[in-house]
């Protein structure tokens, strides 16, 4: 998959990095992809769908539905592989290829993904009009420059929720989090929006955590000094499909 270069998409992501809304800090990002496959993102898609084929011979009854589609159907295996994908580029220190088709939620309609949004964002945006004024609104902004990138009336929409620890939005403080794909077939793109809030309280209380830590490491402390990062992997999971695996050599270059 590919980042696609977009200046209006850099902008909005400029203000959305960091917003202070009192109590807690948002942030997050928008990031357009196309689902064109190369490289090391065909070489997974490829090991993903044999595990499906794999696992069809032991749970065969579970074909028929899953939140992307039957899995027997070679269309939905990949729409679940996009997904899998655009989170593996977006968080690069994270392996998400141990998803499968139920950590995901396919949403029923637009309008209540943009209510959920607009109610969770109503605080940034009163932050957007006191740093650029009321002459444009900040929900109306954010929606025109998503639809410019992915024509949303044409999207199936699909959400992801944390389900243990380990990801990137279970971490300490957190207060809420959300995380949208918008998937446009016709423009073989994904959008990817999401944000997350965090307790300032906790911040600080962590940031007085790292400086004690710093103390400790200059009286000469020895330990492991990781990255911080953990591997995502659920347990119990199981993939369901019948077709050869080879499909994704169909997929676009």
């Amino acid at each position: 998959m590919k980042l696609l270069v977009d200046h209006d998409l850099a902008a909005l992501n400029a203000f959305l990095a960091s917003v202070n809304v009192g109590d807690y800090v948002v942030s997050g990002q928008v990031e357009n992809y196309s689902c064109k496959l190369a490289g090391t993102d065909k070489k997974l898609s490829r090991s993903l769908d044999a595990e499906v084929v794999t696992a069809m011979a032991s749970s065969p009854t579970t074909l028929g539905s899953s939140p992307v589609g039957p899995l027997t159907d070679s269309h939905s295996r990949k729409t679940l592989i996009y997904l899998i994908l655009t989170l593996n580029h977006i968080y690069p220190d994270y392996d998400f290829s141990s998803l499968r088709a139920e950590h995901f939620t396919k949403e029923g309609t637009l309008s209540s993904v943009k209510a959920d949004i607009d109610m969770l964002l109503m605080e940034s945006g009163k932050v957007w009009s006191a740093r650029y004024g009321d002459e444009e609104d900040f929900l109306e902004v954010l929606w025109k420059t998503i639809d410019d990138a992915i024509d949303v009336c044409d999207c199936d929409v699909y959400s992801y929720t944390a389900l243990s620890e380990g990801d990137p939005f279970t971490d300490e403080g957190n207060l809420w989090s959300f995380n949208y794909f918008f998937y446009n077939k016709k423009l073989k793109r994904i959008l990817y929006f999401t944000m997350h809030a965090r307790s300032k309280t906790m911040m600080d209380n962590k940031d007085e955590d790292d400086d004690d830590d710093d103390e400790d490491l200059d009286l000469g402390e020895s330990g492991d000094a990781g990255t911080g990062y953990t591997s995502y992997d659920p347990a119990g999971s199981t993939w369901n499909s019948f077709e050869d695996s080879m499909m994704f050599d169909e997929m676009d270059m």
